[in-house]
């Protein structure tokens, strides 16, 4: 079994399909785009995955921003089977099954993904390194309410950690003993630390705001 996603494949995604990240928000860029492919490989070669299926699903798995946000994942999944494009490397049944996995990748899905390609991309998708979840809040804090002030952006910003993030937040892991796992333990230490975390946010914010 190779280790690598085929060339063509990558050469397919590279010039037609990552391009559309550019017209995305930072935290949704070619960079964010790349990031989950790298990590989707990865966790493949770790679950004997097949590694064309994790590389497409990964490339594909925001486009549907494109549409409304809430929605994303589910346009993101009809994009990806309306491409006829891709039957050149997979069967109706491998796309079916990637369809479902980009549907599958969002945070705050309440149930598993259907398989472990689901798996793979909503772990994949998950930045849960803490400065790096921190600035990304704040960034989307920054261009979608911007008439807040910086207390109306901490309040906002605590709220989003605690739903999300903190013991009882919606966020699940699917993959046992990830690095993601770890990261997340730590993201929760400082959800619990109120000061240490506002000295964080306020470097950063500080930061974006500059």
């Amino acid at each position: 079994m190779t280790q690598n996603p085929s060339l063509d494949l990558v050469e397919f995604v590279e010039t037609q399909i990552l391009p559309q990240y550019a017209q995305f928000d930072k935290a949704h860029n070619m960079e964010h785009a790349t990031r989950v492919i790298r990590r989707s490989l990865d966790l493949a070669r770790k679950t004997g995955a097949d590694l064309n299926m994790a590389y497409a699903i990964a490339a594909y798995h925001d486009l549907g921003l494109s549409g409304p946000r809430a929605i994303h994942h589910l346009t993101s999944g009809k994009i990806l089977i309306a491409d006829a494009r891709l039957k050149r490397w997979f069967s109706a049944e491998q796309l079916k099954m990637m369809k479902e996995a980009v549907e599958d990748h969002r945070a705050s899905a309440s149930r598993a993904p259907r398989s472990i390609y689901g798996k793979i991309v909503a772990e994949a998708d998950r930045d849960i390194d803490p400065e790096t979840v921190i600035r990304r809040t704040i960034q989307y804090g920054l261009s979608n309410y911007p008439q807040l002030d910086k207390e109306g952006h901490w309040q906002r910003f605590m709220q989003h950690m605690d739903e999300k993030y903190s013991v009882n937040g919606y966020i699940r892991l699917w993959i046992q003993g990830s690095e993601n796992e770890r990261k997340l333990n730590e993201l929760r230490k400082l959800i619990t630390a109120p000061d240490e975390m506002r000295q964080v946010f306020d470097k950063i914010f500080t930061e974006e705001t500059a």
